[in-house]
């Protein structure tokens, strides 16, 4: 019973690690100044290890939300009481901030709003774009080291000079903790960032799950924030992103059976959620409303054709083509190039997105990507070559990180029977 206990105490810390990390972060940090995050999220983090000691020795408490920012509250205070002969180095005074911290509290409408401060404190200009991102992703959405390695598909020890770097830049830019009038680059920025969580969700680098659900929870709260903050006028972007990950989370029900991912041709569509699917066409209406066209907006409309089409089969593949074209105009990537070479395969045959994949490997680094040499094999399969699919199936284990992708490419690889 008592092991129970434990782990449910490491369950619900885990959530709140992932739900209330950044939230904390941000309320603390208003009371700090923006050049101590790094005391911040000292403060944090003793808190949810005290967290867990605690909650699995007395219980969880009937609301450990208000147990999180109370503990942090006392945190803060013990930090500021130890800084009083540092006035000078620090940003306001400690016993002016004893004072504000009476009224630390837990109102969602505080708690978004400094989390929505936060964001933008990370994207100030005098902080490099790749710095910026990784900040956010660690400071405000609690990505560990690798999990932002695996978004940038660059190495753990890049991302902790981009940290080291960002960090620098944002202590020494004195940075006013409000959100800027020009929010500017700032909010593409800001939506990149929440993107990269989203996908983070959608399909999980590194743990052994099908769908992280609570990532993509909270990107989604994220843009809404955005989406209803009165000092962004230009929601264009904002309402495309919102449609986008509504869209893409209609699906999720269908996604996974027995444990099992379900590509999106096996999927039963009865499972798909309509009012998800609703909400995210309502969002992608309104992109129509400001006369720009974005790579949110583009995506998603290429997300609502999945959704509308009655079947896998009857996919209006042609406009979905048409929409990668106009997509490569506003962002040529690698990963928009292998990704168009489904809808490719559909109209020109597979042939023809076979070539396409070829001459992208030489030029790019995609050959280490896993999805390249999945796609390629899953081509090849269909064309009833099995040696070259088998050798990119092997190809694509070997780049492979997560194990429940491995599983799923495995299962294929037993399938296929050498041509000689």
């Amino acid at each position: 019973m008592k092991n129970q206990e434990d782990n449910n105490a490491n369950v619900l810390t885990e959530h709140f690690f992932r739900n209330e990390y950044g939230k904390l972060v941000s309320v603390v940090t208003r009371y700090l100044g923006t050049h101590h995050v790094e005391t911040a999220e000292d403060i944090v983090q003793e808190t949810l290890l005290k967290a867990v000691d605690h909650w699995q020795q007395n219980g969880i408490p009937k609301n450990p939300q208000a147990w999180l920012y109370t503990t942090a509250k006392n945190h803060t205070l013990n930090i500021l009481k130890r800084k009083k002969h540092q006035i000078s180095k620090w940003p306001i005074n400690p016993e002016q901030a004893d004072n504000e911290l009476k009224e630390f509290t837990t109102s969602d409408d505080v708690i978004d709003d400094e989390q929505l401060k936060m964001m933008f404190v990370c994207c100030h200009p005098s902080i490099s774009e790749n710095s910026q991102v990784t900040l956010i992703l660690k400071i405000l959405c609690g990505f560990s080291i690798t999990e932002i390695a695996n978004a940038f598909f660059t190495t753990t020890e890049t991302i902790n000079k981009r940290l080291v770097r960002g960090r620098k830049q944002l202590k020494d830019a004195k940075i006013t903790f409000s959100i800027p009038k020009d929010i500017g680059n700032s909010l593409d920025i800001v939506l990149k960032t929440i993107y990269l969580l989203f996908n983070e969700g959608y399909s999980p680098s590194q743990q052994n799950k099908i769908i992280r659900k609570d990532l993509c929870l909270e990107a989604i709260r994220l843009v809404e924030l955005l989406a209803h903050n009165p000092a962004i006028k230009q929601k264009s972007k904002v309402h495309a992103l919102l449609a986008l990950m509504y869209l893409n989370a209609a699906r999720f029900e269908a996604r996974i059976k027995n444990g099992i991912l379900v590509e999106m041709h096996k999927q039963d569509r009865k499972l798909w959620n309509l009012s998800l699917m609703n909400t995210g066409i309502r969002y992608l209406n309104q992109t129509t409303k400001e006369d720009s066209v974005s790579e949110y907006q583009i995506l998603a409309t290429i997300s609502g054709y999945y959704c509308v089409s009655p079947s896998f089969k009857k996919t209006n593949w042609k406009a979905i083509l048409h929409l990668y074209d106009h997509l490569l105009t506003l962002q040529d990537t690698p990963l928009i190039r292998l990704n168009r070479c489904i809808p490719l395969a559909k109209v020109e045959g597979n042939t023809k997105a076979i070539t396409e994949l070829i001459n992208l490997n030489h030029n790019s680094d995609i050959e280490n990507h896993y999805l390249y040499h999945a796609t390629l094999s899953e081509l090849y399969i269909q064309e009833k070559n099995n040696n070259d699919a088998r050798e990119h199936l092997l190809k694509a284990i070997k780049h492979c990180s997560n194990n429940r992708d491995i599983h799923q490419l495995e299962k294929k690889l037993k399938k296929l029977v050498p041509i000689h």
